[in-house]
Parts: structure tokens; C-alpha cells; sequence
């Protein structure tokens, strides 16, 4: 695909999820972990501008020079920002001066883009509108928690498309990989993300794991044992994690009149028992395995296995910390922090979810957060 038209498509599908909020929606932070919707169209922004005009497009002027302070989100190379926690204090700039600075930027951008950037300069570019299809799900997660933590439980309007299962394994028919040396990691053409890298050899014991998520049924029956309440199950952070937090359900859940409800795109619905559980942490997934004497599988595991599942539904949490592959190198720079120097106290997720740009997921892509948070479309598969 031509890369203005890539362009062109990405940066008009971030301002199109916002089509459904109200001006009030997007200066909303709730809590630390959660970004405005404004902050996202206008980071996003900042990148291409950033990384790309201020150093390379002649006769380029800036929007706003307080812009870098204001939309620099961890870049200790580039320089002071707002810190994360006092994103949502942002009532200006406006959010017409955000999508005014977008139009500036993209104006910017095009006439860059007519000129055929450098082979270096055009993975920048592939860098920066991958960076923007990451944001978009993390503007959709954030706009999901933004609005079911408010007290009306307000539609967001139609839910994004649902990618469709393709395969037809019973529940609980297990695959069997054999044991043996097997590589992982990115290879071919296209784009990855330098986390992908470098592709290696892993030498994996014989194992099973299952082609299909756990189901909501499959979770209210954990939670209906007791689960939450049962320190044998729980990692010891876990535990403490549930009691501090008086954790006894997914995020979302709420019990009314003796139902399980959950919110959602269109509101407040029932729990629907054969979809697959969403909104879980690490603890929790970790928790349900144990609790039916299995595991979560390794990301090799994982990705050896995943030509032959049901997957995109949920960002599945692995048993795995996130840790640089053998061979892993940080590029110079500000673009040397996009990845590396998060690998620490995280676990990875493998797959994709509903929230998830389109083909922005791959078998190798390497999604990271901490063991606690559960605000991402996050899911559970099973190994043993």
C-alpha cells in the first residue's frame, strides 16, 4: 500500500473512534494507568512531528513549541513533559487545538511524503503509524474504562468489528506439541517491532494446549468455587492484590438484582456464558489455572502453537516475563527507548483482541503490561 495512502488511512481511523464522545469525554483521567482521548490524538501527533518534520522536512514550523512538554509521554531524550498522572489536567489545549494541530501535522506530513523518503526515513514513518494503530487500542481501552466507570454506564456506540474464528475444536480438545528445538521471533519482510527480535532457537518439552479461550462459564464457575477467596491458588502478590483491592470479579462485572452484568460498547448487558472472559489480570488468569490443576503457556509455547488456534479475541496473558530476546539491541536515541527499557516486572501477551487495528497483530508481535492490570481486552488460554 502507498505509504500517503497508509498514512492518510491510519491518522483518520484514530480521530474516527472518537466520533461517538462528547467534548466532556475527552479530557477524562480516572485513574494513572488511563490517558484522555485528547492526550492520544495529540501524542500521536507529536510523534510524526517530533521524529520526523522538526528533523528532516525543510522550512517546517512547529504548531506549538509547549507541545513537547505537553504530549512527550516517557522520552527522557527528548526532554521535560507532563507527567502521566496529570494528563487529565490538560483542559487546554483545547480539543479544537488538538485536531488543529493534527490537520497542521498531516498537512506537514503529506507534502514529506510526496517527496520518497529515505529507506531509513520510510521505516521511521512505518515506526510512527505502527506507534499510532498501538495508541488506537489503547485509546479504545481507555475510553471503555473512561466511560464504565461512570456511574450512567453510557454507550460508546457500535463495538469495532470482531475478528472470525476459522477453526471448529471442541472446548477442551487440547492440541500436543512434541518435544524438540523450535525457532521464534520475527522473520520475513514487512515491519516488526525491534522487541521481535532477534529470532532465535528454543527447545520446548512435550506439551498440550488448548485452541480455545476460557468462556465466561468456564470463569463464573472458578468464581462460584470460591476462587477469590482461596489463598492456594493465588501468587502470593496475587493474594495480596485481591484483599487490598477487594477483587471478587473481572473488571466490569457487577452483580445486580442476582445477575452478572457487564459493561460494554452498547452499555450495561448480560454476562454472555459462551463468550470468552475479557478484562482479567495476570493474577486472576494465573488464579483460574491453578485452580484447574493447568497453566498459562509460555510465549515459545504460545507462538509454536498458534498457527492452530482461535485467536484475536483477547490479549492472552503468558507465563512468561517480558525480557529482550538473545540478540537484542536498542536503537541510538529516543527511538532506543520505545521498547527496551520497559523489560522489567511485566508478562507478555500474545494474540490480539477486538480492540486491536486492523493487521497490526502478528504470531511474534510481543504485547507487555504489568501482572495487575486488567483495563486491557485481556483473556485466558490453557497449557499444561
Amino acid at each position: 500500500m502507498d505509504l500517503l495512502h497508509s498514512y492518510k488511512k491510519t491518522r483518520n481511523r484514530t480521530v474516527a473512534l472518537c466520533d461517538t464522545l462528547e467534548t466532556e469525554d475527552f479530557v477524562v483521567q480516572p485513574v494513572a494507568f488511563v490517558s484522555p482521548p485528547k492526550w492520544h490524538l495529540g501524542h500521536t501527533t507529536w510523534f510524526f512531528e517530533t521524529f520526523l518534520l522538526k528533523p528532516y522536512a525543510r522550512h517546517y514550523t512547529a504548531f506549538d513549541d509547549s507541545y513537547d512538554y505537553v504530549f512527550n509521554s516517557y522520552y527522557e531524550t527528548v526532554g521535560a513533559r507532563v507527567i502521566r498522572t496529570d494528563r487529565g489536567n490538560l483542559s487546554r489545549p483545547s480539543v479544537s487545538d488538538v485536531l488543529s494541530y493534527r490537520n497542521h501535522v498531516d498537512k506537514a506530513m503529506a507534502a514529506f511524503l510526496k517527496a520518497s523518503p529515505s529507506p531509513e526515513l520510510d521505516s521511521l514513518i512505518r515506526l510512527g503509524l505502527a506507534h499510532e494503530e498501538q495508541h488506537q487500542e489503547l485509546l479504545l481501552t481507555d475510553i471503555k474504562y473512561i466511560l464504565g466507570n461512570n456511574p450512567l454506564f453510557p454507550s460508546y456506540g457500535p463495538p469495532p468489528p470482531l475478528p472470525t474464528p476459522t477453526l471448529s475444536y471442541e472446548s477442551g480438545e487440547f492440541l500436543t506439541v512434541k518435544e524438540g528445538v523450535y525457532e521464534i521471533g520475527f522473520q520475513g519482510t514487512g515491519f516488526c517491532f525491534d522487541n521481535e527480535l532477534v529470532r532465535h532457537k528454543v527447545y520446548l518439552e512435550t506439551y498440550a494446549i488448548s485452541p480455545t479461550l476460557v468462556t465466561n462459564a468456564e470463569y463464573l464457575e472458578f468464581m462460584e468455587a470460591g476462587g477469590y477467596t482461596d489463598f492456594r491458588y493465588w501468587h502470593s502478590d496475587g493474594w495480596a492484590w485481591v484483599n487490598d483491592h477487594g477483587i471478587e470479579a473481572p473488571l466490569y462485572w457487577h452483580k445486580i438484582d442476582g445477575q452478572w452484568q457487564r459493561y460494554g460498547w452498547k452499555g450495561l448487558v448480560a454476562v454472555d456464558p459462551a463468550a470468552p472472559v475479557c478484562h482479567v489480570s495476570y493474577y486472576e488468569a494465573a488464579a483460574y489455572a491453578a485452580w484447574k490443576h493447568l497453566r498459562l503457556p509460555t510465549e515459545a509455547e504460545w507462538e509454536i502453537a498458534a498457527e492452530d488456534f482461535h485467536w484475536g479475541l483477547r490479549w492472552e496473558w503468558t507465563e512468561s516475563a517480558y525480557l529482550p530476546y538473545p540478540g537484542f539491541e536498542k536503537a541510538p536515541g529516543a527511538i532506543g527507548e520505545y521498547n527496551g527499557k520497559f523489560m522489567v516486572n511485566q508478562q507478555v501477551l500474545r494474540g490480539a483482541s477486538e480492540a486491536t487495528s486492523p493487521g497490526h497483530s502478528r504470531i511474534s508481535y510481543r504485547n507487555f503490561f504489568q501482572p495487575e492490570l486488567r483495563w486491557q481486552f485481556t483473556g485466558i488460554r490453557l497449557a499444561r
